[in-house]
């Protein structure tokens, strides 16, 4: 159980990255709703990537919104996502070639009958 949880916090911290990476200037509740989790989650993950070191977090200097931040990678950050990249992509075409597998029995099941 505790390493599935792990694979969907890492899988969750690699989105947030991802996203960091691309919009910089992405607000909690858009990374949140593009992710499909909480708020609070956002908040928990983008500090734990701050404390970390993976993130650094500013203000925009001239926004009217004084709320909004930029975030932006750390080299520590860019290295952690690689990382984090590698493990997730071994992980997906795994998963792909079980669901292969499986698709191939179904199909041969059918052909079968």
């Amino acid at each position: 159980m505790s390493d599935r949880l792990d694979q969907q916090r890492e899988e969750v911290r690699f989105r947030v990255l991802r996203l960091i990476e691309s919009k910089p200037d992405i607000s909690q509740r858009e990374l949140a709703d593009e992710l499909g989790v909480s708020l609070g989650q956002i908040n928990y993950q983008l500090k734990a990537l701050k404390e970390r070191g993976l993130i650094k977090v500013g203000n925009f200097l001239r926004s009217d919104n004084k709320l909004a931040y930029v975030y932006q990678l750390t080299p520590k950050g860019v290295a952690n996502k690689l990382a984090i990249t590698t493990r997730f992509l071994a992980r997906k075409r795994h998963e792909f070639e079980l669901m292969r597998a499986e698709l191939e029995e179904l199909e041969q099941e059918l052909n079968r009958k």
